[in-house]
């Protein structure tokens, strides 16, 4: 009984053996398939990053370029009809608290 008992051990764990090594070889090329695709979306992600990047600098430099007071000086000037103030143009007006 004991040699039977053995036997049939000794193949059950055969055949899980047999079945194991395959699942397991397939697991793990399940798993390969998978990092290679997650490691392509991360490089993919990656140059969008670095594009956004140059891109968020040159809209940095555009904003620093429009924003510049000799800029704004001339566009007031030359587009809108502006000019600087001349000391008799300023009129200062002050306000006091009404008293009650």
């Amino acid at each position: 009984m004991k040699k039977h008992r053995r036997m049939f051990l000794l193949r059950a764990g055969g055949f899980a053996l047999a079945l194991g090594v395959p699942a397991l070889l397939a697991f793990d090329g399940v798993q390969a398939k998978r990092y290679v695709e997650l490691e392509a979306e991360v490089v993919r992600l990656e140059k969008r990053e670095a594009e956004l990047v140059e891109k968020n600098h040159k809209l940095i430099a555009g904003i620093s370029v429009l924003s510049s007071a000799d800029r704004i000086a001339v566009m007031a000037v030359e587009e809108l009809g502006m000019r600087k103030a001349q000391t008799d143009d300023i009129v200062r007006i002050e306000m006091r608290e009404k008293a009650e």
